[in-house]
């Protein structure tokens, strides 16, 4: 006969160090379902100029590493980019959101991404006791492009050195992803002619995630999630569907500029990849708070509602 087990009081210090062993439990299944998988994560915004919150992005990004996962992290750098213009007093102009890209800004933009911004996360990487090796699309060809001639809507424009991805070479990538290294992309392509070609960072994210059928493409930015109002509220949508998506842009919940943001995350698992992820990246770990537990912190974007394992809640 079993006896009675009187369990000890424990205190407010105690209390707390058992529920960060609860978190941690709670993060095993998801864990072991996503070790050894690719996990492709665009890392831009306040994220990329707040100090605190850049440290944080760099633990989060250690730690999938070294529990068995393979980050790839693509980096925006515009904010670094316009600082330099300006140093160097050139004027730096914008058709439709992108920016105009003459041969003498295009040499300013691979400086400061390539030489500057890249670098200057792989040492992030490292003073986390990871090893990140830092490239761009030009290196193995990785990034192979055409001069952009239509915007989104296609009409004509002539925006200078930007590129419009034709292929995605996988092989440098994979082999430092599947090793013991983190690849961090910076979003420069190159053309059949050798010219360099500057790219925007959420595209390059996308289309790396593709070629390589990542598990996860996780967007951080500094929005909640998707948004929409619901009975005169505005809420944030923890998991959308394709059908979900649909009917919310129907009837009008999802409207403006977050239409193309999950229209874009659509197209991205439509062509293979699992899940695609909308998170604030101006709150403190926002990456494992997302997919190391159950409820996340912004919005999850997938075809239909799969499990990774018994008792997911999705």
């Amino acid at each position: 006969m079993e006896k009675d087990l009187t369990l000890p009081t424990v205190g407010h210090d105690m209390q707390t160090l058992i529920n960060k062993a609860a978190t941690l439990i709670e993060a095993l299944p998801y864990i072991q379902s996503l070790a050894g998988k690719t996990i492709v994560i665009k890392y831009g915004g306040n994220a990329m100029v707040n100090e605190e919150l850049k440290s944080s992005v760099m633990d989060d990004i250690a730690l999938l590493k070294c529990v068995g996962i393979n980050p790839i992290l693509v980096h925006g750098g515009g904010p670094d980019i316009s600082n330099m213009l300006k140093k160097l007093n050139i004027e730096s102009h914008f058709e439709n959101g992108l920016r105009v890209t003459d041969a003498k800004t295009m040499g300013v933009a691979q400086m400061v991404l390539v030489g500057k911004t890249n670098k200057e996360v792989v040492s992030y990487l490292g003073q986390k006791g990871v090893k990140a090796i830092g490239i761009c699309g030009i290196d193995g060809h990785l990034i192979e492009c055409e001069k952009m001639t239509e915007d989104a809507n296609g009409n004509p424009v002539d925006v200078g050195f930007v590129g419009k991805i034709k292929k995605i070479n996988t092989k440098v990538i994979s082999t430092l992803a599947n090793d013991e290294y983190i690849p961090v992309v910076a979003p420069i392509g190159v053309g059949s002619d050798g010219e360099s070609y500057n790219i925007n960072a959420d595209t390059v994210a996308s289309e790396i995630a593709v070629a390589l059928k990542a598990e996860k493409l996780i967007t951080l930015t500094d929005v909640e999630g998707v948004k929409g109002m619901v009975d005169g509220k505005e809420q944030v949508f923890p998991v959308l569907t394709e059908t979900d998506i649909h009917e919310l842009i129907d009837s009008g919940v999802i409207t403006g500029g977050m239409i193309p943001k999950v229209m874009g995350c659509l197209d991205t698992i439509r062509r293979g990849v699992g899940r695609a992820h909308i998170i604030d990246g101006r709150i403190p770990h926002s990456i494992l708070l997302e997919i190391f537990t159950g409820k996340g912190i912004g919005t999850m974007i997938m075809r239909e509602k799969t499990p990774y394992f018994e008792g997911e809640k999705i």
